[in-house]
C-alpha cells in the first residue's frame, strides 16, 4: 500500500492534519514542495539545536514551535516563492524581522530559494524562545 502525499493548498502549502509533537511537523516538512523541504529541514534542525526540548505542533496547516509553559514563538507557512516565518512576538526582537504584520506583535521573515540566513535566524530564534510566547491554543 503506497502512502499518499499530502495535498498542496494555495501557494504550495501542505495540508497536514492538526497534531502535537514532532511527527506532524516532519510530515509537513517532507511534503513541502521543491527546495522548501530542504530549507524546512534546515530550519527545524536549527530550532532543535537552539531550543532544547522545543515543543512542536501543526495547527492551521502550519508548524508551530514553542517552549512548554511559555507558549508559541515561531510558525512557518509555504508560499509559491518563499517560506514565511512568523515570529509571534517579533516586535520585541532586536533587530526587528524585516516584514511587518497587521498584528502589531508579529513580524515576518521570508526564506527564499538559496537565501537561508542562518546567522540572522539564530539571533531571532534565541531571542524569541527566551520571551513568553503566544498561547494561541
Amino acid at each position: 500500500m503506497s502512502k499518499q502525499r499530502p495535498r498542496l493548498l494555495s501557494g504550495g502549502n501542505p495540508q497536514i492534519p492538526k497534531g502535537d509533537g514532532d511527527a506532524p511537523v516532519q510530515a509537513y516538512i517532507a511534503a513541502m514542495p521543491g527546495w522548501k523541504s530542504a530549507a524546512g529541514r534546515r530550519l527545524d534542525a536549527l530550532v532543535e539545536r537552539l531550543v532544547p526540548g522545543v515543543r512542536k505542533a501543526v495547527r492551521w496547516n502550519s508548524p508551530f514551535y514553542g517552549v512548554a509553559g511559555q507558549g508559541w514563538f515561531l510558525s512557518l507557512h509555504c508560499f509559491n516563492k518563499y517560506i514565511k516565518l512568523t515570529f509571534l512576538r517579533g516586535s520585541s526582537l532586536d533587530p526587528l524581522p524585516p516584514v511587518g504584520s497587521k498584528d502589531p506583535k508579529a513580524r515576518y521573515y521570508h526564506i527564499e530559494e538559496n537565501a537561508f540566513d542562518e546567522a540572522a535566524l539564530t539571533h531571532w530564534i534565541r531571542q524569541a524562545a527566551a520571551r513568553p510566547g503566544d498561547p494561541l491554543f
